[in-house]
Order: C-alpha cells, then sequence, then structure tokens
C-alpha cells in the first residue's frame, strides 16, 4: 500500500509563521471538550475494527483435489485385427431388482470421472442395454459407442455445439462436403439437402455422422413414438449406430469383426485405432482402472 508523505512540522520550515495562541474562550472550552471525546471515539472504533480485521478468517485454501482428475486417453497402437477394447462396466438395467449400482447412479459416476456428458451417456447407455436384448449375440458395448461419439463429434460438441436435456443437438452438427477433397470421398447429394442443406454434395450430420444415404438405409428412432428417425438427436444417433456396428460387424467379441464394424465409419487403421483408444479408456473408468 502507498502511503502520502507526512507534512513536516513547524519547527522544519521556519519560513511559516507560528500559528496564533489559541483563544480559551468557554465556547472554545466545550468545542475542544467535544473534539476530544469524538477523537477518543473514532481510536476506540478503529481499535476495534483493527482487532476484528486481524481476527477474521481468510478465505478458505485447498487442501486437496477439487474435482476428478483430468481424463486422458493414451493412445494405443494396437495392430488392425489383433485385439478389441478391453471390458467396460455395463450399465445397470433400469429394471434391475436391487443392483448394486442404479442407472443414474452408474451415469453419474461413469460420467464425473471422463468427459462424457451425463445426456449423452444415457444415450449410449440405453443403446447398449438395447441390444443386450434384441441382439446380444453381438457383444456392443457402451465404450464402442463412446469410442466412436469422442471422434466424430467430441460427444455432440462438436463446433461449440452441446446435447439438450431433450437429446436434440442445440446447433446441427454438419460435416465437411464430400466432395473429393483430399482425405474425402465424393458423394454427390442423395438427399435433396434434407438432411445437410447441400443439394450438390453430401455432409455426414449429427453427433455419430452418418452420411444421409447411410441415416436413410439404417436410422432408428430411439423413442419409438412414430416420428422419423433424427440424426440430430443423440437418443436415435447412438440407437442406430449400435444397429450399424452390429450389422456390420457381427460378434463384436471378435477382433476381426470389432474393426470391421469400426472401419465401416472411416476406413483407416488410424481412426480405428483412435476410437480402440477411446473405447479402452473408458471402459477402465468404469472399472475405476483409470
Amino acid at each position: 500500500m502507498a502511503f502520502s508523505t507526512p507534512p513536516r512540522s513547524q519547527a522544519e520550515s521556519p519560513s511559516l509563521p507560528p500559528p496564533p495562541p489559541p483563544r480559551r474562550g468557554r465556547g472554545g472550552e466545550i468545542f475542544g471538550k467535544v473534539f476530544l471525546i469524538a477523537l477518543v471515539l473514532a481510536l476506540g472504533a478503529g481499535a476495534i475494527y483493527a482487532v476484528n480485521w486481524l481476527s477474521h478468517p481468510g478465505p478458505p485454501v485447498p487442501s486437496g483435489p477439487t474435482g476428478p482428475p483430468p481424463f486422458r486417453v493414451p493412445p494405443l497402437e494396437v495392430a488392425k485385427d489383433s485385439a478389441i477394447p478391453g471390458p467396460a462396466t455395463p450399465p445397470p438395467a433400469a429394471t434391475a431388482a436391487v443392483p448394486k449400482e442404479n442407472f443414474q447412479g452408474w451415469i453419474k459416476r461413469v460420467s464425473y470421472y471422463s468427459d462424457v456428458p451425463e445426456r449423452v451417456l444415457v444415450a449410449y447407455a440405453n443403446a447398449d442395454l438395447a441390444y443386450q436384448a434384441k441382439n446380444p449375440g453381438c457383444h456392443l458395448t457402451w465404450a464402442t459407442l463412446a469410442g466412436v461419439g469422442r471422434v466424430e463429434s467430441k460427444h455432440g460438441r462438436y463446433g461449440g455445439a452441446s446435447v439438450l436435456d431433450s437429446g436434440e443437438e442445440s446447433r446441427p452438427i454438419v460435416g465437411p462436403a464430400l466432395d473429393g477433397s483430399p482425405g474425402f470421398l465424393a458423394v454427390p447429394d442423395t438427399d435433396k439437402g434434407a438432411l445437410d442443406g447441400d443439394t450438390k454434395w453430401d455432409h455426414a450430420v449429427g453427433p455419430m455422422q452418418f452420411a444421409p444415404a447411410t441415416w436413410h438405409r439404417w436410422g432408428v428412432r430411439a423413442s419409438d413414438d412414430g416420428k422419423a428417425p433424427d440424426p440430430q438427436d443423440i437418443d436415435d444417433a447412438a440407437m442406430t449406430a449400435a444397429r450399424y456396428l452390429c450389422a456390420m460387424g457381427g460378434d463384436l467379441s471378435v477382433p476381426k469383426n470389432w474393426w470391421s464394424a469400426v472401419l465401416t465409419y472411416n476406413n483407416s487403421t488410424a481412426y480405428g485405432q483412435d476410437v480402440f483408444s477411446n473405447a479402452d479408456a473408458y471402459g477402465k473408468v468404469s472399472l475405476g482402472k483409470l
């Protein structure tokens, strides 16, 4: 704190005339007494303030971690067709009688220790549970769906979007034009721009990034409410991804089949390794190993 320079005393300022002697009239005596009382009160209040200020505790200082450790995905350079991601704790069925951990508790725990938003994890988990019942021989896991979703759209957060409580994207996710540019296939428009807004070229759409033609072939309405499947709805997108991966791979517990299914999204070993690394990390988080 900066302080102003104190004024010099009269002895240090010989050029100033000495002050006139105080006049001792009765009014002056009364004024002096009042001033003295005010000064004592002010000094007393200042002392009380100083004591209070010195004794008041400061803001608490964090003494330990205030949240979960950062979620990181170690890159795993797994050879194609050689392995599948490690096991993941399956989401408990909502109708399970006295489960060790109920569905919402599982969602909160896994979301807390990973980078998957709760609402998005609900969609992955429901798709997992649905295909455990519809097609148990597929052996699809929510972790594989999350592995794809992380690569394709950061779990519905690509470009600043987010998944609303309704399951819909806050704004549509539309990928680059599939116009034959380096790294992209050339796919002329197949839906008159209905899903991607482009009548010349197709674009992958939604949080799980389906091309319009693929969506029209495999799209599923998760709520079964009679409406058309919406690729911008995380529930529909996750359920469609589950259907698609099971159809493309068959038994996903077989390494070759798992890779075959995942590479239908993007026929690149590096892409498959990214999905593998993600899925493996999510599995470890659910088991408390990461």
